[in-house]
């Protein structure tokens, strides 16, 4: 069995090409971001982040990140939270 092997610039513009044909080119773009190499150094930023934090205050950060951003989309119910 013999395997042609393709340039990888023809793998990606037949790849992106079914992708655009398949779901569109605003949802290819987004599928596509998720394949970008980022930048930095996680792990050092990670630790400065959380420098001092239980996984406890983090989740606690967290859910109250979560409350803020829930009462901001809905300020009705911030309101009637405090009546």
């Amino acid at each position: 069995m013999t395997t042609n092997i393709q340039p990888i610039t023809e793998v990606t513009q037949r790849g992106t090409s079914a992708l655009i044909k398949e779901i569109g080119i605003v949802d290819t773009i987004r599928f596509l971001n998720h394949f970008r190499a980022g930048s930095g150094n996680y792990s050092v930023e990670r630790e400065q982040l959380f420098k001092g934090m239980s996984v406890k205050d983090i989740i606690s950060d967290m859910k109250a990140q979560r409350n803020r951003s829930h009462n901001k989309a809905n300020p009705a119910d911030d309101c009637t939270s405090r009546v």
